[in-house]
């Protein structure tokens, strides 16, 4: 499953690819954010995601952004944040998880033997799991929210030209003025 976030290097297990540090990249993964914005954007200090999650509407809309734009953009920027502190908050209890169970397990390694140290690898393995279940499902959060803030914006589609028919010439002989006389 690829998402629509280009945010750095893929996951070990699934594939997906993960969120990276912050730079200046980052903001160019977010939903109508391409070259020229993003230049507009670092111009005026908004370089990463959590700095435009920060920012009001009106501060994005200062830096250059369109109503439309900034909007989109600080909804994306905010489900981004978002899910990335959800990641690393749950990466964090996983990792709090796993040394209370390797301390137990510890203490529990020299009464038993080697029983102990297979299920500290075991508890390891199932917070990994869990952490790694988080960050996908913080993903697809992100990634819902993206799709609906895209449906309130209008683009240029044939259905929405005037006119029924616009004929055009395919060469020079073809067109009025060339055969008057």
């Amino acid at each position: 499953m690829g998402g629509r976030f280009k945010l750095g290097q893929t996951h070990p297990i699934n594939g997906e690819t993960m969120a990276g540090k912050g730079n200046t990249s980052d903001i160019t993964s977010l939903p109508g954010v391409g070259a020229a914005t993003a230049k507009k954007l670092n111009d005026a200090k908004f370089n990463t995601v959590a700095k435009i999650a920060k920012a009001s509407a009106k501060d994005l809309q200062k830096a250059g952004l369109t109503v439309a734009v900034a909007k989109k953009v600080l909804v994306a920027a905010k489900a981004a944040s978002a899910t990335k502190a959800a990641a690393t908050n749950t990466a964090k209890k996983a990792s709090s998880a796993a040394k209370k169970a390797a301390s137990k397990t510890g203490a529990a390694a020299k009464k038993a033997g080697g029983k102990a140290k297979s299920s500290a690898k075991k508890a390891a393995k199932s917070t990994k799991e869990a952490t790694n279940k988080a960050v996908v499902k913080g993903q697809k959060v992100a990634e819902d929210v993206v799709e609906k803030t895209k449906t309130g914006l209008k683009t240029k589609k044939e259905k929405d030209r005037k006119g029924s028919t616009i004929s055009v010439p395919r060469s020079v002989s073809d067109m009025p003025w060339f055969n008057k006389k």
